[in-house]
């Protein structure tokens, strides 16, 4: 339990970084960017590691239903990690995109894993994420991207979350539980 909750830690702790103490980040330079980054697979590593070792009660579980509702929370994650990235028309009326794409993750994953581990580890990351969304809005006003959107771009973010996916869906299949049901 130790592990994970130290692994949330830096996680927040690397991405709050900037938020907290912009003065201080930006005293670093581009050395901060190698050493966020750093902090930050660091943490991942010790979540995972982490995950893998609490052992605790079991509140709810995968069924067909909320299976099917997970991937199709997934892949609108990541149609808007890559709606952010292409520039697409949803990017004009959410302020967030990836933050937001990285909430459905948290919650497609608490909605199938009702164990201790997976609520301190998704709800954790769910909870920085809803805290980065406050911060960056307090921060200053939001500039709405405005168009043109090319239809092209629009494809390219939808096939493009289809292919990551169905390749994230493989791994994970191959490392852990399989995601697709059946």
């Amino acid at each position: 339990m130790v592990l994970l909750i130290s692994g949330l830690v830096l996680w927040w702790a690397a991405h709050l970084f900037k938020r907290v103490a912009p003065e201080r980040r930006a005293a670093l330079g581009d050395k901060g960017k190698g050493l966020v980054a750093v902090l930050l697979i660091l943490s991942v590593f010790i979540m995972a590691r982490g995950y893998g070792q609490v052992d605790g009660p079991v509140w709810w579980g995968r069924s067909p239903a909320t299976t099917g509702i997970n991937n199709l929370l997934m892949l609108l994650a990541f149609y808007l990690y890559a709606a952010d990235g292409m520039g697409t028309r949803v990017t004009a009326w959410i302020r967030h995109p990836q933050l937001t794409g990285f909430s459905l993750w948290a919650v497609a994953h608490l909605l199938v894993n009702g164990d201790l581990a997976s609520l301190i580890l998704f709800g954790g990351l769910l909870a920085w994420a809803l805290v980065e969304i406050v911060l960056l809005n307090r921060a200053g006003a939001w500039k709405r991207r405005s168009g043109p959107f090319p239809v092209r771009k629009e494809i390219m973010a939808a096939v493009g979350a289809v292919v990551v996916m169905l390749v994230v869906g493989l791994i994970h299949g191959w490392i852990g539980p399989w995601p697709f049901g059946g």
